[in-house]
């Protein structure tokens, strides 16, 4: 028997039939009404401008941002539906100029013949560089089309001004546990769209999938549809089909996104508001959804200057140990080495002291520009540059009293009296200051003499 008269064999057109007709989980449940939308109910609670824009069809251009999973798309179907307008899709990783002018054009046709409006929907428009994203401007501001974007990065980093000008932006939030476990309950009942109740699921099971989902609506939808495929006889979706399922599943992070900068962020500035256990969560965040722990130390190293200083110079001793650790164990036990660098800075005396002092210097340097040496403190190797008065009266300080050569100057002549360095009052720094205001007061009294 050939294999094309094999009872269970498809022809090629019986095949490319069943593969037409599939359609996923997450894109069967697909929210048809905006009481289905799970979550943002900052959005589309009733009263918000979002919700009343889409409830009485009014059109405008708008920017979504937010996470993947959290109904970028689907609002923007909503709003095509509400308002009976047709609907354009685009995808910025994939089109390009020729395919936004073949848009704009379908729009004119059927604005010009049918009097109908267009939405045109470019997702991860942020892709687009600035060409691309100047090409809809004429179009936005003439009234062919209506312009939704939809993006995972921060706007006002992504999209040129002129584009941002002529749209209204919403933020779409990550949606919580509660959110994601409804859109799976509904999913597992629904009889046109959903499972229509072949398999089932413990709460807790749902609860397992919806946080590997990590907010997103999508994601936690292909889940339960890998693990009612795997289901047993019984139909029930159980903890062991979930862990298969889920593998070494890892959190939301985005390298190099705008998530990656909001956490590393985080870190910072919960290091510099001493709080250990934040510190130690994002640390912990970061390393979960894959960051690269050579970075986490850099930025460690980092704070140990930025926010430790001389209230406790071990920070920096400890950071770079803790990188140096990291470099000869890897992971993952190099990565226990970087989260006590985290905790210790976190709990350690703070002072940005010399981080405001070289940042003022720096200024300094830009706005007076290339200041003389004093003569006293230049080098003097050669018998002309003695003669031309070089390091003439420089005074060796450990030759003086408490090694210390009370009134020398050491600044430019222009900047002689400027004080850049001001310990505060934590830590060693407090000793620093103690010995610089003595230092200070012996500089006056000779001076004076």
């Amino acid at each position: 028997m050939s294999l094309a008269n094999h009872p269970d064999f498809f022809s090629h057109s019986e095949t490319q039939a069943i593969v037409s007709a599939y359609r996923p989980l997450a894109d069967r449940m697909r929210p048809t009404s905006i009481t289905e939308v799970a979550g943002q109910q900052h959005l589309l609670s009733p009263s918000k401008p979002l919700y009343e824009a889409i409830e009485n069809g009014h059109l405008h251009s708008m920017v979504f941002w937010g996470p993947p999973g959290t109904g970028k798309t689907t609002l923007a179907r909503l709003i095509a539906r509400q308002s009976s307008a047709h609907f354009i899709s685009l995808s910025a990783v994939l089109s390009g100029v020729k395919d936004i002018r073949a848009a704009v054009a379908e729009a004119e046709q059927l604005a010009s013949v049918q009097q109908q409006q267009t939405i045109l929907f470019v997702d991860e428009v942020h892709r687009f560089n600035k060409a691309q994203q100047d090409a809809f401007l004429p179009h936005i501001e003439n009234g062919t089309i209506t312009f939704i974007g939809a993006t995972t990065e921060n706007p006002s980093f992504e999209l040129n001004n002129a584009l941002l000008s002529r749209v209204r932006t919403y933020v779409l939030k990550s949606l919580s546990k509660e959110d994601v476990m409804s859109v799976l309950e509904r999913a597992l009942l629904e009889q046109e769209r959903g499972l229509s109740g072949s398999v089932s699921a413990d709460e807790d099971v749902l609860a397992a999938i919806a946080v590997a989902a990590d907010g997103d609506a999508r994601t936690s939808l292909n889940l339960l549809e890998l693990c009612a495929d795997l289901a047993e006889a019984d139909q029930v979706v159980t903890h062991d089909i979930v862990t298969q399922v889920l593998g070494d599943g890892r959190r939301r992070f985005d390298n190099q996104g705008e998530y990656f900068y909001d956490q590393i962020s985080a870190l910072h500035k919960s290091v510099r508001g001493s709080n250990p256990d934040a510190a130690l969560y994002w640390f912990c965040r970061m390393i979960d959804g894959g960051c690269d722990p050579r970075y986490l130390a850099r930025r460690i190293v980092r704070m140990a200057s930025e926010d430790i200083g001389n209230a406790d110079p071990r920070g920096l001793e400890v950071s770079v140990n803790a990188a140096h650790t990291y470099e000869r164990l890897g992971s993952p036990e190099g990565e226990l080495a970087l989260a006590q660098a985290v905790s210790y800075l976190a709990c350690a005396p703070k002072s940005n002291a010399v981080y405001m002092a070289y940042n003022e210097i720096m200024r300094t340097i830009k706005e007076t520009g290339s200041l003389e040496v004093p003569m006293h403190l230049r080098n003097a190797p050669t018998t002309l540059m003695k003669e031309l008065d070089y390091g003439k009266d420089y005074r060796y300080a450990h030759n003086e009293s408490d090694s210390y050569a009370a009134g020398e100057q050491y600044l430019p002549d222009e900047l002689k009296d400027q004080r850049f360095y001001h310990p505060v009052q934590q830590g060693l720094e407090i000793k620093i200051a103690e010995k610089l205001a003595r230092l200070q007061s012996l500089d006056e009294e000779a001076k004076e003499s």
